[in-house]
């Protein structure tokens, strides 16, 4: 929700200053992100603990439209990543899975299409995340898998104009404060994965 946070969880998280504690009965995604776009709206992180986290979950994103997306982390020969630059802010190439395609397939497709690269290794899943945003007047929740991808050697790089990309950069892991100066609080947390 913009920079500001849900978080779900069954105990206490420790890294997160000033959370503020809802109930149950304030958990309205739609309503939340509407409050956190009020402009001058400081970030916030919006924390709701309970056992049944998983149940709760459930109940809540019934109540959206979801967009399945999918994208990856990948790494070139020389151990660096790949990132784009997108509407002002560092990002991970993904992009919204095709009707009856699979996730892994289109977290592939979109990073060869947003990169101009192939991808010659696909790994394992890293993480889902979800972000909301405002399509055609439309509230909507935007699920994402990430997989961890490589490539062989360092391809050059060609970004896809067409979707707002104006740079693809392979960043080394010693530049990675680059990226978490000017990134989405998602993509910082996919950032820590990197070892």
């Amino acid at each position: 929700m913009n920079e500001s946070q849900l978080i779900l969880a069954d105990f206490i998280p420790r890294k997160i200053q000033n959370p503020q504690t809802i109930g149950l009965q304030d958990i309205d995604i739609e309503k939340l992100f509407k409050l956190a776009s009020t402009k001058g709206q400081p970030a916030v992180s919006y924390l709701y603990i309970a056992t049944n986290i998983e149940s709760v979950f459930k109940t809540i994103i019934q109540k959206v439209n979801i967009i399945k997306a999918a994208g990856g982390l990948v790494k070139n020969g020389e151990g660096n990543y790949l990132f784009i630059h997108r509407l002002g802010k560092w990002d991970l190439p993904k992009g919204k899975v095709e009707e009856s395609e699979k996730m892994r397939e289109a977290a592939v497709r979109e990073v060869e299409e947003e990169c101009g690269i192939t991808v010659n290794y696909l790994g394992r899943k890293i993480e889902t995340t979800y972000h909301t945003y405002i399509m055609h007047g439309k509230f909507m929740l935007k699920q994402t898998n990430w997989y961890e991808m490589g490539v062989n050697k360092v391809p050059k790089l060609v970004p896809q104009l067409e979707e707002d990309i104006t740079e693809a950069r392979w960043i080394g892991k010693d530049e990675l404060n680059l990226v978490k100066e000017n990134t989405y609080p998602m993509i910082a947390e996919i950032i820590k994965k990197i070892k």
